[in-house]
C-alpha cells in the first residue's frame, strides 16, 4: 500500500526559491539540488513514518525528513493514504509557520 504524496503551494514555492536562488551562481548544482530533494520525498510513499515527529507543529504530529541540510516537513493523514509536503528549509530561514 503506497501513500501519495502531495505538495502544498507553500512547499512548492519553497522549492522553487531554494533552487533558483542557487541556480543564480550554479545552475547545474540548482537542478541536482531540486531533482535530490523530489527524490528523496519518494520514499515516503512507502515509508511516511520514516522522519520523526517535529515538536513544534500545530496541527498535531507534523514530521520531518532532511536532505543534505534541507530540512522537509511533512503531515501524514493515515486514513486517506496521503502525505503532505508543508514546507522546505534551509536551516539558515527562519522556523516554517506551521
Amino acid at each position: 500500500m503506497e501513500f501519495k504524496v502531495i505538495w502544498s503551494d507553500g512547499a512548492t514555492r519553497d522549492l522553487s526559491e531554494v533552487c533558483s536562488y542557487i541556480a543564480r551562481r550554479n545552475p547545474d548544482g540548482a537542478l541536482r539540488l531540486g531533482n535530490g530533494i523530489l527524490d528523496h520525498v519518494r520514499i515516503l510513499t512507502k515509508f511516511p513514518f520514516i522522519g520523526p515527529p517535529y515538536p513544534r507543529g500545530t496541527h498535531g504530529p507534523l514530521r520531518q525528513i532532511v536532505f543534505r541540510s534541507y530540512r522537509i516537513f511533512y503531515d501524514v493523514n493515515e486514513e486517506a493514504l496521503r502525505v503532505d509536503i508543508l514546507h522546505v528549509r534551509h536551516p539558515s530561514r527562519d522556523e516554517p509557520n506551521l
